[in-house]
């Protein structure tokens, strides 16, 4: 699909306080910060690297001027060339030790609040845009008709169902669905406090030529997060970085906007009832609560959908109240013969292994023997893998003939 622009949250480059909703002292603080870094600095320079305009930079860059905290070196052009003075960088380095932020200036709460309410994900989607999304797995008709009314709704996903059948690879698949972006400040400000919001290891970058942006925003792919059995409680919380004074932003509201999937849910360090409780409200309500170290309590909004992905059984990890909050419960149930045999062409075709007619019914009873009841649609891939491993240790081409399956077989499967 064609990733558009943004649809309702346009915000305007800021050219006063006003419109920019953060306090001229925090903006004087973020300045004389970065100008403690870089030394001599330039008002253009100031301009792109805290993602402001001019008139802002301006404003406060003659109060310091009139307050004897810069000196000015010389001009190019209609720009300045200017240091921090002796009282400006005493200023600055007692600024320092309490924060050392020096980045894009953050936008308000406020702000960021109406904006991801504003880009929340809709979606339109029917069997046929699903199909094309879901392209690259075998994924039945049924299977479809279960996942396109829970996408549609944008509320909290349970995907369940034996190990090995795709769970993960759905999850991991449904951002696809997703034909825009999401605007993500770099960061946010709370009680003075800075937040650091955006993250290139979650959010990707999409090109937007319109220079009427402001560019405290970057225009993004709708983020997807996956977690697994590192899931940590503080993983959830905001984090104070002593040293800088610097908090980040924690997972869900990384994925705000977007998808943020746990996948083997039930294995993590963080028991089950626990994590269910911390999210009980969130996934009702739609709004999150965090707390700043000193006890500050604030809401943000909590607009994603949460996919639980996990072999247990729901009854054993959850208790009604909360699964009665998880509307889309969803089985995905071992693969059959020709869904197998589906799976088996479409991979050994694309790793060009060399198969008969017959290779797909071998290796189905080979994967069923001693005593194992269902195929799985991870069998084709690993055993596909260790047919590549044991070409290699034996420096020859990759086939699968019947002595080659049966060898991986033995080394995948374990004696009952």
């Amino acid at each position: 699909m064609q990733v558009q622009g943004p649809k309702l949250f346009i915000p305007p480059v800021p050219e006063t306080f006003d419109s920019l909703g953060i306090s001229e002292n925090s903006v004087t603080d973020l300045m004389m910060r970065r100008m403690l870094i870089e030394g001599q600095s330039t008002l253009e320079n100031l301009c792109r690297k805290l993602r402001l305009s001019m008139p802002i930079v301006d404003t406060i860059f003659r109060q310091m001027r009139a307050q004897q905290q810069v000196e000015v070196k010389g001009m190019r052009g209609n720009d300045y060339f200017f240091v921090l003075s002796q009282a400006g960088r005493q200023y600055a380095a007692e600024r320092w030790q309490l924060n050392q932020y020096a980045g894009a200036c953050p936008v308000s709460l406020d702000d960021y609040s109406q904006a991801t309410k504003a880009q929340a994900a809709q979606v339109f989607i029917d069997r046929n845009i699903l199909r094309k999304c879901f392209s690259d797995l075998i994924v039945t008709d049924r299977m479809l008709d279960q996942l396109g009314p829970a996408l549609i709704s944008q509320s909290s996903i349970f995907v369940y169902g034996p190990t090995g059948n795709g769970k993960t690879s759905l999850a991991e698949r449904m951002l696809r669905i997703y034909d825009d972006g999401v605007l993500i400040p770099h960061a946010v400000e709370v009680d003075n406090q800075i937040i650091s919001l955006f993250d290139p290891v979650v959010h990707e970058p999409l090109p937007y030529d319109d220079y009427g942006l402001d560019p405290r925003w970057i225009y993004c792919k709708r983020p997807c997060i996956v977690v697994g059995g590192e899931l940590v409680p503080a993983m959830l919380e905001l984090r104070l970085d002593e040293s800088s004074g610097i908090y980040s932003a924690p997972l869900q509201m990384k994925a705000n906007g977007g998808l943020f999937i746990i996948d083997d849910f039930g294995r993590q360090l963080i028991s089950p009832r626990d994590l269910l409780n911390r999210w009980i409200v969130p996934l009702d309500r739609r709004v999150d609560y965090l707390s700043l170290r000193y006890g500050v309590k604030f809401q943000i909004p909590f607009e994603l959908m949460v996919v639980f992905s996990t072999n247990l059984e729901p009854a054993d990890l959850a208790d009604e109240a909360f699964l009665r909050r998880i509307h889309n419960k969803i089985f995905v149930e071992a693969v059959g013969p020709d869904q197998f045999d589906s799976i088996f062409e479409r991979v050994f075709s694309a790793r060009n292994v060399p198969y008969t007619f017959d290779t797909a019914e071998l290796m189905r009873s080979l994967c069923l023997r001693e005593g194992r009841q269902e195929l799985r649609a991870c069998y084709p891939n690993d055993i596909c893998n260790l047919l590549s491993a044991i070409a290699s240790y034996e420096n020859r081409p990759i086939n699968a003939t019947k002595p080659d399956l049966e060898r991986a077989c033995s080394l995948y499967f374990a004696k009952t």
